[in-house]
């Protein structure tokens, strides 16, 4: 290939990736997940497969706008600030639609909701017992 070939490769693909590269709004985002979420699906695991340097550049531009979304970034700090207890809870929960009174091991209805509200913390038991009954590493929950 020659040089003015490649240049017009590389501008040629700069004009259809720009959406993708630069990515300005909602849309865009969620166009570039969908888009590496498809070619993560062709590409093989191969570090000479240049579908995988496309998806490396896709990423950049996904985590800078996250970083750069403000939405996005208050999510990611509330999730960070809560405990993995739970966080871990949280999602049993939402999982296998669990309600209040579906968790005898941690006690009663109210109990549960005093857990999530964050009055009481899961104690060792209640950990052991949720671990055995959802077949997870109890580190989980710390």
């Amino acid at each position: 290939m020659t040089v003015a070939a490649f240049k017009d490769t590389c501008y040629s693909f700069a004009l259809a990736a720009q959406p993708y590269l630069y990515i300005a709004d909602q849309h865009h985002y969620e166009e570039t997940l969908q888009l590496i979420e498809n070619l993560l699906e062709e590409a093989d695991d191969s570090k000479n497969n240049p579908i995988n340097a496309v998806i490396e550049l896709l990423s950049q531009a996904v985590e800078t706008y996250e970083n750069n979304d403000k939405e996005l970034v208050e999510f990611e700090n509330y999730a960070m600030a809560q405990s993995s207890d739970l966080t871990v809870l949280r999602v049993l929960m939402d999982q296998h639609a669990l309600g209040t009174a579906d968790l005898p091991e941690i006690g009663s209805k109210s109990m549960v909701s005093r857990v999530l509200s964050g009055q009481r913390s899961l104690n060792k038991n209640h950990i052991k017992a949720l671990s055995e009954r959802f077949n997870l590493d109890p580190a989980l929950f710390f």
